[in-house]
């Protein structure tokens, strides 16, 4: 479809695609703006949570726009699982993915290099290898749809430096519409994308991130060993499948033989496991033959499984962000799941642990680029596990290391992973500038954690923390009314009510009514109110200061002469019989 063609007649061809090819009868709330755009050929950024119908925004331009649409995605999994539904739907679709070889690699690239296939599925990896590039220049690319695109950023949770290829390879494409998606960015991580991905500013649809199905609690414990318990009184007490997360992949073990022995249908999942064995249990928690899976944060990213219905986390993820894609996997079918989280201040630790090693800074890039000016004993190339074996370091650090020599120009990487200095020298001056942002980077996460413990520890409404970290402008409210510290808070004031009711009655009966003063010393249990910050229970009191602890679960000491006694509402008082 021309890009000159009117809205409203866009949008009415896309209702009838809608409606005839994919069988639905309308759109989700952001894919018609999102859509809008696209077809208009206006670079975008789709910011929509999980279950919102992303892959739509791209798969309902691509029937209509000119040109092939290249579609780079980290998910394999859900490459696979897309590539089959849409041919099911009459699609041209093809992957192109280290998954494939063999007879379906062949076919796959063929139908790339003759223009067979109207979508085009891969990763950022291969996106960048230069024989596959020039196939996909053999044909037109009218848009290029960058999946979980918050991997592009440094800055975000799940930063993977392959991605910073993407921008590399725009021109060679022909410059084709830009379309990003994820289902979490925050206002530094968006702006990074756009900056990256030439998006400009008033480019990005943002959805709220709110969705009301999901319950969200937490569960703090003060020793390790009465963790496993609660995760078997958890997975016993909700119907239907559900994910339990760890951060190690011990942890990941322990709770997997915990559950088995406890008879739950369980599988485990961790990036140490063979392919083929996860590849199985993938499948088996996904066609219902495992109710349970226990995963390490490798399991998940895209995973289409509407009817999951609770997430538990066995240790603290590094941040909101994290916390949110991966409980934002239960509940896709818009009925209510259960979002749990264990907190031990302990795990803290772990994540303490991962930072250490995440951040690279000119000593990795040096070592890097001394090690390749020399040829390896071992092989007739430099490759990651070659590097790792003589440098010595994490394989997370060189990964990331190597993927900004890669942006500047430094190294080189081949289809087989084999490396190459592309320049003569790279002054010390010039590596410190490369790697100096991870300085700020380290900073940054350390806040992150930390707001990710206050997460755990708040009382407030758990969506609303949520919601004021992840959504730059989002709507205040106080209370959401269905996580754990809305329904403790909105229990305690029942219970408030309830007992001034009695006392306001008690005082009637007595005959003091309106005319009781507050006395000098308050006792405790006495109900009281303070200026901002609203009613309390005394848990201590002397001649010079009183003790409150308020619904939120904090405690605040005041002066005798800021607290006074809690009064019915007027129009309770008026209700129970007392003077209005």
């Amino acid at each position: 479809m021309p890009r000159t063609a009117s809205p409203t007649a866009a949008m009415r061809r896309v209702r009838t695609l809608l409606r005839d090819t994919f069988g639905l009868s309308r759109l989700r709330p952001g894919q018609a703006a999102v859509i809008e755009r696209v077809l208009a050929g206006q670079p975008t950024l789709a910011i929509m949570p999980t279950g919102a119908g992303k892959s739509l925004c791209y798969q309902l331009p691509a029937l209509l726009l000119e040109g092939r649409t290249v579609v780079v995605s980290p998910l394999i999994a859900l490459m696979k699982d897309q590539c089959e539904s849409l041919r099911a739907l009459g699609i041209a679709a093809v992957q192109v993915n280290s998954g494939t070889d063999g007879e379906e690699a062949r076919a796959a690239e063929a139908a790339v290099a003759d223009g067979s296939a109207r979508i085009i599925m891969t990763t950022p990896e291969r996106l960048s290898d230069p024989a596959f590039l020039e196939l996909l220049t053999k044909h037109p690319v009218g848009l290029l749809a960058v999946d979980e695109a918050h991997c592009i950023s440094q800055w975000g949770h799940d930063f993977r430096p392959a991605f910073l290829e993407i921008a590399h390879v725009l021109p060679r494409l022909g410059r084709p519409v830009v379309l990003a998606l994820t289902a979490t960015a925050t206002e530094r991580i968006a702006q990074d994308i756009c900056q990256q991905l030439q998006i400009p500013a008033d480019g990005v649809v943002n959805t709220s991130a709110y969705r009301p199905n999901l319950d969200l609690r937490v569960v703090s414990l003060a020793k390790e060993a009465d963790k496993l318990a609660q995760v078997l009184k958890i997975v016993r007490a909700v119907q239907g499948s559900g994910i339990v997360y760890t951060a190690t992949v011990k942890a990941a073990a322990a709770v997997h033989e915990a559950l088995a022995a406890a008879d739950e249908s369980v599988g485990l999942y961790h990036g140490k496991l063979p392919a083929a064995e996860r590849a199985a249990v993938q499948e088996a928690f996904m066609n219902g033959e495992r109710r349970v899976m226990v995963a390490t944060n490798a399991f998940g990213l895209g995973i289409d499984k509407p009817d999951i219905r609770f997430v538990l986390h066995y240790q603290l993820p590094a941040t909101l962000e994290a916390y949110y894609q991966e409980a934002g996997r239960a509940g896709r079918d818009g009925e209510t799941a259960r979002c749990t989280l264990l907190f031990l201040r302990g795990d803290k630790a772990i994540q303490q642990f991962f930072m250490a090693g995440r951040y690279p800074g000119e000593e990795d890039a040096m070592a890097i680029v001394h090690a390749l000016q020399e040829q390896p004993a071992e092989a007739p190339a430099w490759t990651l596990p070659l590097l790792q074996a003589r440098i010595g370091r994490p394989r997370s650090k060189l990964q990331v290391t190597l993927g900004l020599l890669r942006k500047d120009r430094i190294v080189s990487m081949a289809r087989d992973g084999t490396l190459r200095l592309l320049a003569k020298s790279a002054p010390a001056s010039r590596l410190r500038a490369l790697t100096e942002g991870y300085g700020r980077k380290r900073d940054l996460d350390r806040e992150a954690l930390e707001r990710m413990v206050f997460y755990a520890q708040t009382g407030q409404c758990r969506w609303r923390v949520l919601l004021e970290h992840l959504e730059e402008d989002a709507a205040p409210f106080e209370r959401c009314g269905h996580c754990d510290n809305c329904r403790r808070i909105a229990a305690h004031e029942a219970v408030v009510e309830d007992l001034l009711r009695r006392k306001e009655a008690d005082a009637q009966e007595n005959g003091d009514g309106e005319h009781e003063q507050a006395p000098a010393v308050f006792t405790r249990g006495d109900l009281v109110e303070v200026r901002r910050y609203g009613r309390g229970v005394v848990e201590e009191a002397t001649a010079t200061q009183v003790t409150v602890a308020f619904a939120d679960r904090s405690r605040r000491s005041f002066l005798p002469e800021f607290v006074r006694r809690a009064r019915a509402p007027r129009q309770q008082r008026a209700q129970d019989g007392a003077p209005a």
